[in-house]
């Protein structure tokens, strides 16, 4: 039985839980579909990833729904769904309300909580009001900040959470402070504040206390719930999977178009940078043979969106018509490792890339896991894949990522 089943909206954000409940000792894995009992004997955490950060409320009611047979019979006392610390979505894609009420409708859990801040990545909730720190290292109401106020896809247009997940028809969320945090959750659905590490440590504490040993939980929010679930101690040793850092060129995949991503893709000197234009779409043999070629010559190759342009097509489908080419591309070379940037970019590669899971390797900072992908029988068992949001990251990410491997 697995302590604590996460379903994450997005790749990127499962492999980030993943990571910190491995840094804090948890036996995890990460699948990319519901895994068979005897594949979770040995787990305390079991990870489902899933690209519902870019669909539909029915198609995420659809889908969750047909995972919850699966889900009952692994019997967790925790369901996490986690989702962007910056809570991104929207009543017509990614619907948080959508998922939230599929669950309970499904599941039957005792309880709803819904974790506000991440304060370890600079995300901060008081009074229901969610707060993000941008890569200028100010903080911003969710509603002001630069980045995540003109998403292109789901702009967070509205600070408080209640009524920016009552617009998503999870209605009747109650607020538990930080001072009541001391004493009690509030029962049914609540939201719970958090601005500081102590705040997550209480909430860990009271969710270990309640006796609700018929129903599971259910945990709404990024990170900051694995943290509470699996307090960091220092005595204890990370779960990691050893790193066996090849020898040979790197692949990266930017599907994520914002600024801070595209200063990562400035920054990527040691790169052979290639832009996508629009009629780039139309040939993606030329293309994949072309990166291939370069990559076989020794060079790390890097393919990118461009901010500017208007790609006449839907993001998913350009997540999906990147992953097609990177498997193009991997079919004609071999590369040591891949690093992917954007949350439905990295869903649709490593499902294109036929990975059954992922195990973590180490940070390569914060929100960014380094893993290795498990696709047994296949030439890419055991790649190593760098998975990172748009968002996050340091400037010299993409290089950190190359010179960790030998040449």
């Amino acid at each position: 039985m697995a302590r604590i089943v996460f379903i994450g909206d997005d790749f990127t954000g499962a492999s980030d839980t993943l990571a910190t409940l491995s840094e804090r000792g948890a036996r995890a894995r990460l699948f990319l579909d519901m895994p068979k009992a005897e594949e979770t004997a040995d787990l305390d955490a079991v990870g489902i990833a899933t690209d519902l950060r870019a669909r539909s409320p029915e198609d995420i009611a659809t889908r969750l729904g047909a995972m919850a047979p699966a889900l009952r019979t692994l019997s967790p006392r925790f369901v996490h769904y986690k989702i962007c610390s910056t809570f991104d979505s929207a009543p017509q894609t990614g619907s948080i309300g959508a998922a939230v009420k599929t669950l309970e409708a499904t599941l039957a859990p005792s309880r709803t909580i819904v974790v506000g801040g991440q304060p370890s990545l600079g995300r901060y909730c008081l009074f229901g009001t969610l707060f993000a720190r941008a890569p200028d290292g100010e903080v911003y109401r969710i509603d002001r900040h630069p980045i995540m106020s003109h998403h292109p896809v789901t702009p967070m247009d509205e600070a408080d959470l209640r009524i920016h997940l009552a617009r998503q028809g999870l209605e009747g969320l109650s607020l538990t402070g930080r001072k009541t945090l001391d004493r009690a959750l509030k029962t049914d659905r609540t939201l719970v504040d958090a601005i500081e590490r102590q705040d997550i440590d209480r909430l860990g504490r009271l969710l270990m206390e309640i006796d609700d040993q018929e129903e599971p939980m259910l945990l709404v929010g990024a990170s900051s719930v694995a943290e509470a679930l699996f307090p960091a101690e220092p005595s204890i040793e990370p779960r990691t999977i050893p790193a066996r850092w090849e020898r040979g060129p790197v692949l990266a995949v930017a599907g994520s178009r914002s600024s801070a991503t595209a200063n990562q893709i400035a920054a990527a000197g040691s790169y052979e940078r290639l832009a996508l234009q629009r009629e780039d779409l139309g040939h993606p043999e030329e293309l994949a043979s072309r990166c291939a070629g370069r990559i076989e010559a020794g060079a790390n190759v890097m393919i990118n969106l461009r901010p500017d342009l208007d790609y006449g097509t839907t993001p998913i489908a350009l997540s999906d018509w990147m992953a097609r080419l990177t498997g193009s591309i991997l079919d004609q070379c071999h590369v040591a490792g891949i690093a992917v940037a954007g949350g439905d970019t990295s869903s649709a590669l490593v499902k294109q890339l036929g990975f059954r899971s992922l195990s973590f390797i180490e940070r390569a900072g914060p929100g960014v896991a380094i893993c290795r992908g498990h696709a047994g029988g296949t030439p890419l068992d055991g790649t190593v894949l760098l998975l990172k949001g748009g968002q996050v990251g340091a400037t010299d990410l993409f290089e950190q990522f190359a010179a960790r491997f030998p040449r």
